[in-house]
Order: structure tokens, then sequence, then C-alpha cells
């Protein structure tokens, strides 16, 4: 156990023993494994977007086998997917990387600007398929932000319960949001606080952007006569520094997405940003699977190599 797995494990004191075991079996895996930072493969973007879209740029993506090969191959930390495509290789690569079963999902067809994902797993499953955790989104700005808010508690209880540690996507979306709001400071940083409020062990946000809404005139009013004090909002360090510390004062960990695919530049700023404005890590799907294998593990070694520190240059690549 290293001097940072130990003191992230601190921040938890009062879960039971078998989540605290989860959580550093996360954090101990993988080519970041004991660095205190975070690399995980999230593929549930056939689930959410369709198949065509998320795969039809790399074929092998089709077969959920494929997934679990990037994981290990690249040393991330753990992998995410819904139910059937964790249950199409967890027997085959069992104890080879951990588990993330993805317990509700949305789809592009419902066209909703309220979404409220539907369960589509249960924590039973994820004991049966060997996971550390459960992962979960809900979408802030939802009217249907009790219900999402509801199951939520009751997940999460059961999975500690049963001593796996919970992963919550905190992404705000909904009918009162403004597409740009979406990704607004002020909104990224709430949402981060609400999936600590909720109980989760690890908070996924979106990165954020340089804007503060004006949704909340009294938040706006706060952001504009106080955090400007204390934040350079033109600054991503800064930005993301503000959102860690929105998350218990960095005591939770705090992962950041990784969008769609985009050049390689542009994500790899994001990276070092995230690096060094205190962030713990990224969750990157579409912009790893949707590569081809050699350039994907290569792209993937680039953003651990960047966590761990090294002095990577951006090359100009892009992302396919």
């Amino acid at each position: 156990m290293t001097d940072q797995v130990h003191e992230i494990l601190t921040w938890y004191a009062g879960q039971n023993p078998g989540t605290l075991t989860n959580l550093a079996r996360i954090l101990n895996h993988g080519k970041l494994g004991g660095t205190g930072k975070l690399v995980i493969l999230p593929v549930d973007q056939g689930f959410e977007h369709g198949p065509a879209r998320s795969f039809a740029k790399n074929s092998a993506g089709y077969d959920p086998r494929y997934h679990y090969r990037l994981a290990i191959e690249s040393g991330c930390n753990a992998y995410a997917a819904p139910l059937g495509a964790l249950e199409a290789g967890a027997a085959e690569f069992a104890g080879e990387i951990p588990l993330i079963l993805k317990l509700n999902n949305n789809e592009l067809l419902s066209g909703s600007t309220d979404p409220c994902p539907a369960i589509t797993a249960s924590v039973e499953d994820a004991l049966r398929l060997g996971c550390c955790a459960i992962g979960y989104t809900i979408y802030p700005g939802s009217s249907f932000f009790r219900t999402m808010y509801e199951n939520l508690r009751q997940l999460a209880e059961e999975a500690k319960r049963a001593g796996l540690a919970v992963v919550v996507w905190s992404y705000p979306r909904g009918s009162k949001l403004k597409k740009e709001d979406e990704t607004s400071l002020s909104v990224i940083a709430y949402a981060a606080h609400i999936a600590c409020q909720m109980g989760a062990h690890i908070v996924k946000v979106k990165f954020p952007a340089a804007n503060i809404s004006d949704l909340d005139k009294e938040t706006f009013k706060i952001y504009d006569e106080i955090v400007n004090q204390q934040v350079k909002f033109a600054d991503p360090i800064d930005r993301i520094k503000h959102v860690v510390t929105a998350a218990f004062n960095g005591r939770r960990i705090v992962i950041f997405s990784g969008g769609p695919a985009k050049g390689d530049d542009k994500v790899f700023e994001e990276i070092k940003a995230i690096r060094d404005g205190g962030g713990f890590g990224s969750i990157i799907g579409r912009n790893s699977f949707q590569r081809p294998w050699d350039k994907a593990l290569a792209f993937l070694g680039t953003v651990m190599d960047i966590y761990s520190g090294k002095n990577v240059g951006t090359g100009g690549g892009n992302a396919h």
C-alpha cells in the first residue's frame, strides 16, 4: 500500500472493509497503480448512442471482449460497462481487471430533454460478475432528478452493504439548462458536490468550461464577487482546482470524462490541466476505443504517462 493510496482511503473512514478493499483494488491496479491517479475505460456508448455511432470507426469494438483486452493491455485501473458487455467477457477475463457495472443507462432515440435513465442491472449482478464497484448516472437539472436521486440512494446503500464501491456519473442536463450550462464551471462544481452528497466514492464529471451559468442569479453573484478572486476562469488548471474543492475540499476522488473523440493535442492539454489542478484522473471511452488497436494503446499510454508526471509532448496527432 503506497502512502498516496493509504491517504485516499482515510478519506472514506466509516465505510466497511469490503468497500475500502475494492477501492484499493481499483487504485492499485494497472500502470498508475499506487499513484493515486486513475484511468478508467468506459464502454457504455453502444447503449447510449447506438452501436454504429460507437463502433463503426473501429469495427473490432463491436465485440465486448475487445474492450476487456484494451483495458487490460493498456494498463487501465478499471473497465466500466453495462450488464451485457460485462457478462460477455467476465468469465474469460476473470481477475484480470477491476470491473464497474453500470446500473442505469439512457438511449439516444428517447429524444427527451429531461433524461431519466432506466435501471438495467442490479447490485446482485455486480457481485455475480466479480465487480469492484457499481456505476450510476444522475442528471442534475432534469425534472426527473428526484427519481434518479432516490434510486441511487437505494442502490448505493445496497452496494455499500455488500462491500462494493460507488461511482457516480454526474452530468447536468435538462430542460431548464441551456447547452452551455451543461459544462459551465459553476454547474460542474455543483454537480460534483451533489454526487459527493449522494455518497459517491468516485465522482465523474465533464471537463469544466470557462463560463459561469447565469441560471441562478444568486450563485452568479457569488462567483462574480467572491470566487473570481480565487479562480482564474480562463485557466483550465484553476477550473479543475475549483471542481476538486467543491468535492469535499478534495477528499473525494474526482475524475473527468474524455467526451466525444477529438484531436490528441486537445485531449493531452486537458489531461495535463486535470493532473496539475489536482484531479484524480480520466475516464476515456470514444477517444481511445474508436482508434485502431496500436494507436489506442499508444494514446492511452501517453495519457498515463502524463498522469505519472512525465514530460510528454503533444505531437499534433488526431483522434483517428
